[in-house]
């Protein structure tokens, strides 16, 4: 179930510019978790990290201004 979570809420990110907007802003990994755990998902930091590097994908920010460049579309 977690690993869904995670790919839904990077699906989301991907349909959604505000979605993306307000998971940009977390710092960590663990910041993350918790924004999603308070908006209805459930996964942990290691779960997260594990989807991200299965599909390539990378947490940390670029740009200016900086953003994730890890949102499905």
């Amino acid at each position: 179930m977690a690993k869904k979570d995670v790919e839904a809420l990077l699906i989301a990110g991907g349909e959604d510019k505000h979605v993306r907007a307000l998971y940009d802003v977390p710092g960590s990994e663990e910041e993350f978790v918790a924004l999603a755990a308070e908006n209805g998902y459930d996964f942990t930091a290691e779960e997260l990290t594990s989807v991200l590097r299965e599909s390539g994908d990378v947490f940390e920010k670029n740009g200016n201004p900086p953003k994730r460049s890890i949102w499905w579309a």
